[in-house]
């Protein structure tokens, strides 16, 4: 069960109960209370306990980071008087704008009596405790050489231009000048891209981590902003990465790329494929596009299945995908389902026959050829099955199916976050770098696309 915050308990209370709360408070405790961010914050946004010497918040957009490491500074500041601050940014703007003089920044969310003085000229903040901050760019490494410091903030590290090693170098020329006080300690904030220096940290001992998505701050974003991020975004790598938080990699020497993936993505996830009602003809089912509102007429549509080896075993890889009239391939659904017995499996796959109209199923036989037919058919007798046996490998099999890719001829009809996974995890070579044991979903993928694409064509022909 997730941590809430005391926010949350408050907001649980009737009005009334707030109400009386409230009228018991003078109002200087009003004010404090307003600014109190022990109270306010996420449990998430609190620094970690245990002795850390770097705290990495990673998360998407409008998560909060910002305030938290604002918060954090103020905390500190205002309770040491020995305490020497660097501030870094992308560059002495963004630290400015953003770390001092935003909504969330240090002036802001501090109570008016509190607040820091601002010397824009020396780049200095200085509490009345006596603590003080000094504004970086870290696209001038070299001013960190020398200064000291006990505390250190550092907002948008994936932003941080490295094109000649700023970055890696300001982070250093950073931690090296960390010899104040008996505790020095380092926050960074950061929305997740896979460059060195995010990468690094991701992976480092010792350095804790919090992660997190732009929907756990839900009540402090507007709903239509909300509703926007996930129908435009909401599986795609862009929005895995900056609305989740994801660290996304690419795998060296995949056969996928994210970005080739990301360029095949048409349409919308919700997607409706239709019969016409005068006749049942494969060639007058419709892909209807939630987004554009143009229809791609079927020729056909499969559904590729890699069974599991037991129920406890892999996950069902089950991909529904079309032939497109326009010759090219759609991939419409995924159904895979996770530990899940032969009968359980089997209904899913007769489940998504019927949803999408599909002409056939193609399913991998290796794991008991006569097994896999009798248990779908169990689940429908009607059901169309294709056994197909794995002679090569994975990868080898799934290599001319990345070509497709390459050449533009299939497309994603929105998002497919797990199988997208095990994509961009097949390596050339034959390994697997993706998440669980097996690539089973990518698999089911493959059989699909090699039964639509890669097959011998038959036409009719007069003798």
């Amino acid at each position: 069960m997730n941590e809430i915050s005391e926010a949350e308990i408050f907001a649980e209370w009737t009005a009334a109960e707030r109400k009386q709360f409230l009228s018991r408070l003078s109002a200087s405790e009003q004010q404090e209370f307003l600014y109190c961010w022990p109270f306010w914050a996420r449990p998430e946004q609190k620094p970690p306990a245990g002795d850390w010497a770097i705290w990495l918040i990673m998360a998407g957009r409008g998560y909060g980071k910002t305030r938290a490491g604002a918060e954090w500074v103020r905390s500190i500041a205002e309770s040491d008087g020995s305490a020497r601050f660097a501030l870094v940014g992308a560059n002495y703007g963004e630290t400015r704008t953003v770390m001092v003089e935003g909504e969330s920044g240090l002036l802001s969310i501090a109570p008016p009596q509190q607040r820091p003085t601002w010397e824009p000229s020396l780049k200095r903040l200085s509490w009345e405790s006596g603590a003080e901050a000094h504004l970086y760019s870290a696209a001038e490494p070299e001013g960190l050489r020398g200064p000291q410091h006990s505390h250190a903030w550092c907002d948008e590290i994936a932003k941080w231009m490295n094109n000649a090693g700023q970055a890696e170098a300001a982070w250093d020329n950073l931690k090296m000048g960390l010899r104040l006080g008996y505790r020095p300690q380092l926050v960074a904030t950061t929305t997740p891209r896979p460059v060195p220096l995010v990468r690094a940290l991701a992976k480092g001992d010792g350095i804790a981590i919090s992660k997190g998505r732009t929907l756990d701050n839900d009540l402090h974003l507007p709903v239509p902003f909300l509703t926007a991020m996930t129908a435009d975004y909401g599986g795609t790598r862009l929005g895995r990465q900056e609305l989740d938080g994801e660290l996304i990699e690419e795998v060296e020497g995949a056969l996928w790329t994210r970005a080739m993936i990301e360029a095949c993505r048409v349409g919308d996830a919700a997607v409706r494929v239709e019969r016409s009602r005068a006749t049942c003809a494969s060639r007058n089912r419709s892909l209807d596009y939630a987004r554009d509102e143009r229809k791609i007429g079927f020729a056909r549509i499969v559904i590729g299945v890699d069974p599991p080896a037991s129920a406890t075993g892999d996950a069902c890889g089950i991909v529904v995908a079309g032939l497109g009239v326009d010759g090219k391939a759609y991939i419409l659904a995924d159904c895979s389902v996770e530990k899940a017995s032969p009968e359980t499996w089997a209904r899913k796959v007769a489940d998504a026959a019927d949803r999408f109209a599909a002409d056939r199923v193609i399913a991998e036989a290796n794991q008991g050829g006569a097994m896999v037919k009798s248990v779908l058919h169990a689940a429908k007798i009607s059901l169309p099955v294709k056994l197909v046996h794995a002679s090569r490998g994975k990868v080898a099999r799934a290599e001319p199916v990345a070509a497709l890719y390459e050449n533009g001829r299939v497309h994603h009809v929105g998002a497919f976050p797990q199988l997208e996974d095990e994509m961009c995890g097949l390596l050339v070579g034959g390994d697997y770098e993706g998440p669980g044991r097996s690539p089973d979903r990518a698999d089911a993928l493959v059989w699909a696309l090699t039964e639509l694409m890669l097959g011998k064509a038959r036409e009719p022909r007069v003798r």
